[in-house]
């Protein structure tokens, strides 16, 4: 099962007959036995249409583990006063919505939770956070600096808007315009397309130039000076998380064993309380 089938799947919930007691890779081998060949061909059929379906679907089961766990409520429509964790700022690009990659079982039978809140999307890492609020933000998930490393791998895929990576192209010090650990041309061609005073709604750059492609390219860029985001720069700040780094840009083999076992460990983190009949609403 492809890489980005295996996220739809940890999102997506089917009715089932009896509550959630643990996790399975087998858990609706009776209620629903062709879930996966169901969610594989939906994706297959959707990313024909639009190529930013990958890079979407990784980055909303990310933004929807990190806030109450792994319970689907990223997809809870706003409700009267109620403004839900999609329509939150780190969110509004979700709405957009097979790279190739590794393959793995998808543990299942998650719950669905009930509480949806905009303000809690503040919990997110953000593309300007160091090494300590990252770390802080993953431990307090129960993940782990090899963890932060290896999903940290997942913006291979994707577009940034030009605001995510703002503050290293322009007035990044009271005495330094640029950040001065990027590359210099590197550097000079993001400033081009997000010159100081921007004006393009959706200007802004791609992750790495196989955006489409699940491979090591990242961490590659990363040791050049050509990453995006602060966040992804201070991953080079510890001897811990820069020797994973140059494992991973040495090795695809290694980085894609290392997402596996990280993405099935965050998408464990549950939180649900039921089983909602529609997607959208609470039952």
């Amino acid at each position: 099962m492809d890489v980005i089938v295996a996220f739809a799947v940890a999102l997506l919930v089917f009715p089932i007959a009896s509550p959630v007691t643990s996790l399975s890779s087998n858990y609706y081998d009776k209620t629903c036995p062709n879930l996966e060949s169901t969610v594989s061909s939906t994706v297959k059929k959707a990313m024909l249409n639009d190529k930013t379906v990958p890079a979407a679907l990784l980055r909303m089961h990310f933004h929807d583990c990190f806030v109450r766990g792994c319970d689907g409520s990223v997809l809870l429509e706003s409700k009267g006063k109620n403004q839900a964790e999609k329509d939150g700022p780190p969110n509004i690009s979700l709405h957009a919505f097979y790279s190739g990659g590794p393959t793995w079982d998808v543990p299942k039978g998650r719950l669905d939770g009930r509480i949806s809140k905009a303000t809690e999307t503040r919990q997110l890492p953000a593309p300007t956070f160091n090494i300590s609020q990252l770390q802080q933000s993953f431990s307090q998930r129960g993940l782990s600096m090899a963890d932060l490393v290896a999903l940290s791998g997942g913006h291979t895929l994707g577009f940034s808007h030009c605001s995510s990576f703002q503050n290293r192209i322009h007035n990044f010090s009271a005495t330094v315009d640029v950040d001065p650990s990027l590359n210099p041309s590197f550097a000079a061609s993001l400033r081009s397309v997000c010159p100081a005073h921007n004006k393009v709604k959706n200007a802004g750059a791609t992750m790495d130039p196989s955006t489409t492609t699940f491979d090591n390219a990242y961490y590659k860029l990363l040791l050049q000076g050509k990453s995006l985001f602060s966040s992804d720069q201070s991953l080079l700040t510890t001897s811990k998380t820069k020797t994973l780094v140059s494992k991973f840009a040495r090795s695809q083999g290694e980085f894609q064993k290392a997402f596996v076992n990280s993405m099935i460990k965050m998408s464990s983190i549950t939180g649900g309380q039921e089983i909602r009949l529609d997607c959208k609403v609470v039952n």
